[in-house]
């Protein structure tokens, strides 16, 4: 039974961690968005996100998105500087026609920071991101 089921690797998928100006609030706030780099639309995409180490770890939180166009991006949520100390990972579960696929992105602690911080094209902001 093993042996019959496959999993493919997933290509074409990023996250990232940007840093936006709120004009409403007068503050500097943090992001996290998935970006798909693939030709084809994602559907029914599930992200759930978690903060850890050794001795602490946080609330997990889950998010649910009908779709993703093709070369588009979504913000998953607010992510508070905090938990930069942290080692912080995103599981995200999505289908791609109907096949369902799942990767696991992971921001390691203390790598979001200014001096990391790099222009994402294709979201026009300066952030971090993980393949």
């Amino acid at each position: 039974m093993r042996k019959d089921i496959t999993i493919d690797e997933v290509t074409g998928l990023e996250m990232a961690v940007v840093s936006e100006f709120n004009t409403t609030e007068n503050t500097e706030n943090w992001y996290v968005y998935l970006i798909n780099k693939k030709d084809v639309d994602l559907d029914m995409i599930m992200v759930v996100s978690q903060g850890f180490s050794e001795t602490k770890t946080t609330t997990v939180f889950r998010k649910k998105f009908d779709q993703l166009k093709a070369n588009s991006s979504i913000k998953v949520e607010l992510i508070h500087p905090d938990v930069f100390a942290l080692d912080n990972r995103f599981l995200v579960s999505f289908f791609e026609g109907s096949k369902i696929y799942e990767k696991a992105f992971i921001f390691e602690r203390n790598t979001i920071k200014e001096g990391n911080l790099r222009m994402i094209p294709s979201l026009n902001l300066r952030g971090v991101t993980v393949k």
